[in-house]
This record gives C-alpha cells, sequence and structure tokens, in this order.
C-alpha cells in the first residue's frame, strides 16, 4: 500500500451466521469485519468471522498497532475475535472500542463474559498483545489518532448499535448497518452519517417485500439504503450485511436492481478492495 492511498477492505460481509457452499462462492460468507488502512494506520470495524483473514493480513505486512471498533455485540460481529491472531503477539498494540451498552457493560467486560469458558476454552489473560480497552457513548466524537476524526450515532437494532462516520484523509467513510428503518420516514440519524460521504456502507439484510415479515429485527433495505444515499449525497452504496440465504445469483439482482436507481450503489463480497 502507498502511504498516500486510503483503502477499505471487506473482509466479511455477511449477517446473523456465516455460510459456505457453491451458491455463496462470490460475495462469501464470512460475517461482518471491514479494514480502512491509510498512512500505516489501520483500523478494523466488527470482528466477525472475517476477522480471521483480516489477521493474516496484517501479520503479513508486519503491522504492528491496530484499532478494532465495535458495532455491537451480537455473535456474527464478534465471533471472530477469539481467532484475530494479534491479540495473542506480544509485539502488537490493539485498542478496543465499544459504545454501544455505555453506562452498562465496559469493554473490558464484554470481552471477557463471551470469551472465557463454558464458550470459549480460555480467558482473555493469555492475550500477549499489548491491549487498551476504550469506552464511549454514542454520540461521542472520537479522535482515536491525529488526523481522524470518528462521529457516532446510535442505530436502531435491538440492544443497541453504533453507527460511525468516519473523517481520515479528506475521505467521508459511513457504516451504517444493523439499523432498521421506519417506513415513509428517513431516518435523520443515518441521514447525518451519510451526508456527501464518498462511501455509505448501509444495512441491506432485506427487500421491501421481506420487511413486514421482520418488523424489529434491526435491518433495512436495499431501497431505502438508495433513499438515503440519494438524499444524503453519498457518492457511493455499498449493499453490506447480506442475509444468510442470499445466493449469489440473488445478489446480483439486488446489484443490479439498485444500480437502476443509484449508479454508485454496489454489493460487497468478501476480500473486495476499494482504492477511495
Amino acid at each position: 500500500m502507498k502511504n498516500d492511498s486510503f483503502e477499505l477492505r471487506f473482509w466479511g460481509v455477511r449477517g446473523s451466521i456465516p455460510v459456505s457452499g457453491p451458491e455463496f462462492e462470490r460475495y462469501g460468507g464470512n460475517t461482518s469485519c471491514i479494514e480502512l488502512r491509510h498512512d500505516g494506520r489501520h483500523i478494523i470495524f466488527d470482528a466477525g468471522t472475517g476477522a480471521r483473514e483480516a489477521a493474516l493480513s496484517l501479520a503479513q505486512e508486519g503491522v504492528r498497532d491496530v484499532d478494532v471498533f465495535f458495532t455491537h455485540s451480537h455473535y456474527d460481529h464478534i465471533i471472530g475475535l477469539p481467532f484475530f491472531n494479534p491479540i495473542y503477539d506480544p509485539k502488537v498494540s490493539v485498542d478496543i472500542w465499544s459504545g454501544h451498552l455505555a453506562g452498562k457493560t465496559t469493554t473490558r467486560q464484554l470481552i471477557g463474559q463471551f470469551m472465557r469458558p463454558p464458550w470459549f476454552p480460555v480467558e482473555p489473560d493469555i492475550c500477549r498483545a499489548t491491549m487498551k480497552f476504550r469506552d464511549f457513548a454514542a454520540g461521542d466524537t472520537l479522535k482515536p489518532h491525529p488526523g481522524i476524526v470518528i462521529h457516532t450515532v446510535k442505530l436502531n437494532h435491538p440492544g443497541g448499535c453504533i453507527g460511525y462516520r468516519i473523517e481520515w484523509a479528506g475521505r467521508v467513510i459511513a457504516l451504517v448497518y444493523d439499523t432498521e428503518h421506519m417506513a415513509g420516514r428517513l431516518d435523520e440519524a443515518a441521514l447525518a452519517l451519510m451526508m456527501d460521504a464518498d462511501l455509505a456502507v448501509y444495512d441491506t439484510t432485506y427487500i421491501e417485500p421481506e420487511m413486514p415479515k421482520h418488523l424489529g429485527f434491526g435491518h433495512s433495505t436495499w431501497q431505502e439504503g438508495v433513499k438515503l444515499a440519494k438524499k444524503a449525497g453519498a457518492k457511493r452504496l455499498a449493499l453490506f450485511h447480506h442475509a444468510p440465504a442470499r445466493t449469489d445469483r440473488e445478489l446480483d439482482d439486488m446489484q443490479r436492481d439498485a444500480q437502476a436507481s443509484f449508479a454508485g450503489a454496489f454489493a460487497a463480497f468478501d476480500g473486495q478492495l476499494l482504492e477511495l
């Protein structure tokens, strides 16, 4: 990677549960994990099953400092953390951030609760990396490193979820997933995150005809994502958090339909690299 480039890689784009099989080969079956990188700095958003591949890439490049931000702590967004090898490397520093449970559970407590017997064979004290646990609350503006500003917003998802607007090196990336829209009304929080973004990553788990059966599940549609992207003036829209049963052919159809309404739309796939 050139020092002046700004890159985003999707390591996992699936929601709810990982999948495999011939009908999922092109878009992939790993759950949520996104990496942003610029000028030697690496930030991971969510540690779904895609975090394992992200870790292999970081190790190959000799990365020694990494931040991990959680949107929330449902299984599909955290299950890869125990397999994220940097946390076991004494030469690496890892900062882990969360804010969806502010005032209820700290980031340190969150990791300790799910990474221990009987759910996992060992506890976090086996980790040899220099680990720092960072707590924040929805609405906070974070500055994890010089030149990086991250705005946070509470999203509409059971148990709480954080949406992120990352402003870095003149680019704006909006991560707006695991959120449910209200019919007939654009989400003001989502609009604020996506305003004039170079890229908006949006929850497109469902299509509109499926929504009546899934009210309260905390997810949205590509149709709503397109409405928001247009209103916000976003340049590109990544369809993300694909339903586990959504096949390659169905995602091709979703992408085609979304692009007919918004040329900058595309269905994200595992391993996809974007240079912004």
